[in-house]
């Protein structure tokens, strides 16, 4: 059973490595490929921004929290620093919140 999952789980990751390193791929494609990561992480933070149990749900927080840690991206280029800002705005901006709601 583990080796059969095994095989499932590493051929479509190693079947396409081999043919595609044999294939010299046209620079429009390679231009095409550098998207990808983009297209994935922009549809990745969309959902987690906007979206919440199936329906579009905007998260005051977490918006919030967004904008320090997209703005130390774009200034640093650093995924740590992005990454600690993040999880230091988003305990900030919640500790506000439980304060305000307990007012």
């Amino acid at each position: 059973m583990l080796l059969g999952a095994s095989l499932v789980t590493l051929l479509p990751r190693i079947l396409p490595l081999i043919v595609l390193s044999r294939i010299r791929l046209p620079d429009w494609g390679l231009r095409w490929l550098g998207h990808i990561p983009i297209a994935v992480m922009s549809a990745l933070l969309a959902q987690e921004l906007l979206v919440s149990k199936g329906a579009f749900s905007p998260q005051p927080v977490a918006l919030l929290s967004a904008i320090p840690a997209f703005a130390v991206a774009y200034f640093t280029r650093s995924l740590l620093g992005t990454v600690v800002m993040g999880i230091a705005a988003t305990m900030l901006f919640r500790y506000l919140s439980s304060l305000l709601a307990l007012s």
